[in-house]
């Protein structure tokens, strides 16, 4: 039996999973209106492990969703996993965010999802896949305007979902796309994808791997006061 610990800090939802197999024991995890990973990460990883009564030794690997979205928050879940595995001498596997929401809809032959996060002002981190989960068009940091993902409509729906489904909602008209901002990445549909890559021995290089930004990390300075 395989024993995965799943790490989700992308967005502001803390989520922390346990599998054996590619089956989900225990899911903790809280979509706080702001980011409290620093605080709750660890905590809900010793929660998560005593509830599945089991201990760090008991793991096989950890899985980490690697991006792209919150510079810190990708940073706070990749140092996490990254430690657990050098201690452990355990494998690190990484999920893209993106795929694992894709897979939070259910779509229908032809159907498409594209999983939009929120990247700031009008842009979108986005990606196109198809009613398999497989990859159509590759992800993107883009501005949305009325031409965006025209390409993709025909006959079938498309889905846009997860944070950046609002700023799509506002501009893309065409009734054939489908809104649903409630979608945001979680460990509990991180648990297939890492089993199916434990299962094929798809490892990162733990000192070497680092989560997928998309775009650099800009500091935000605060005005001075007059």
């Amino acid at each position: 039996m395989t024993i995965i610990l799943h790490l989700e800090t992308a967005t502001t939802n803390c989520s922390v999973s346990i599998s054996k197999d590619d089956e989900i024991v225990v899911l903790k995890e809280n979509n706080a209106a702001s980011y409290s990973h620093s605080e709750q990460l660890h905590v809900f990883i010793k929660e998560a492990l005593k509830e599945a009564s089991l201990s760090f030794s008991d793991l096989d690997a950890v899985a980490i969703s690697k991006g792209p979205g919150s510079y810190t928050g990708l940073r706070i879940g990749v140092s996490a996993a990254k430690g657990i595995c050098f201690s452990l001498d355990i494998p690190l596997i990484s999920i893209p965010t993106l795929q694992s929401m894709a897979r939070q809809v259910d779509l229908k032959p032809g159907e498409l999802v594209i999983p939009a996060l929120d990247a700031r002002r009008m842009e979108v981190y986005s990606c196109v896949y198809n009613n398999n989960y497989q990859e159509v068009r590759e992800t993107r940091a883009e501005i949305i305007n009325e031409e965006s993902f025209v390409e993709y409509l025909g006959e079938n729906e498309v889905y846009v979902v997860g944070s950046g489904a609002e700023k799509c909602r506002g501009v893309l008209q065409h009734p054939n796309f489908i809104f649903d901002e409630s979608v945001v990445p979680s460990a509990e549909d991180m648990v297939s994808m890492a089993f199916e890559k434990f299962e094929s021995k798809q490892f990162e290089d733990v000192a070497y791997f680092e989560p997928y930004y998309l775009k650099d990390f800009v500091l935000q300075q605060k005005k001075k006061k007059n």
